[in-house]
């Protein structure tokens, strides 16, 4: 009967999937992964419901900072324990113009910052270095109405903009059936880089809706 229950265990573990650690120790991970949001996706699913200024018409957002993620080679750490202070309204405010808000940044500090070791400006600043170190392809701002494209065509346009880029160091996530985001995997020296099992789960729909920026 042990035997039984130490194999259904097992089982139990491996289709639990990546493992998420709360209260980690700060600093201990081995890549980041740089999330950038396609705002109109965003802002149809959950922004426009808030009332986020960023979905109001002509403000033009296109990819936005959702975060730099401290992340293990299997799971991800989060909410982690640190010494260092947290940042102030200010700061936090600052990064507005790339992430939509401010309320983000802290959380974005909150959940994932404090596990990379860092101050909490020193995080900002590398979270803003990581996003303008890409470029984010101007054909996607140019659509002008809704379309339904494989998902694949936006990785392809991320990695033709970004030579550097490989297939494994990229992934493109959909959320009701329209693109939602895209994970770029960066060494903590900002070098891309594979990707680890759990983060390379690229949307895999070939009629995924896109929106125009507006």
């Amino acid at each position: 009967m042990r035997r039984v229950l130490s194999v259904v265990a097992l089982i139990w573990v491996a289709l639990a999937g990546p493992v998420q650690a709360d209260g980690e120790k700060a600093g201990l991970f081995d890549y980041y992964v740089l999330s950038l949001s396609w705002s109109p996706t965003w802002c149809a699913i959950e922004g426009d419901g808030r009332g986020a200024r960023q979905c109001d018409n002509g403000r033009k957002v296109g990819w936005t900072l959702h975060g730099l993620w401290p992340q293990f080679e299997n799971g991800w750490p989060s909410f982690c324990r640190t010494g260092q202070p947290d940042p102030s309204r200010a700061q936090t405010g600052a990064m507005a113009d790339i992430m939509g808000s401010g309320g983000l940044a802290w959380h974005q500090w909150k959940k994932h910052g404090r596990c990379s070791g860092l101050g909490a400006q020193a995080y900002l600043d590398l979270s803003r270095a990581a996003y303008d170190a890409v470029v984010r392809p101007p054909v996607l701002r140019k659509t002008s109405k809704d379309i339904k494209i494989p998902a694949k065509l936006i990785e392809d346009a991320w990695i033709q903009a970004n030579p550097a880029l490989e297939r494994n160091q990229i992934t493109v996530t959909c959320r009701d059936r329209r693109i939602q985001e895209v994970r770029i995997c960066l060494t903590k020296g900002m070098e891309p880089r594979k990707c680890g099992a759990d983060v390379i789960r690229d949307c895999r729909m070939d009629d995924a809706l896109f929106s125009p920026i507006r």
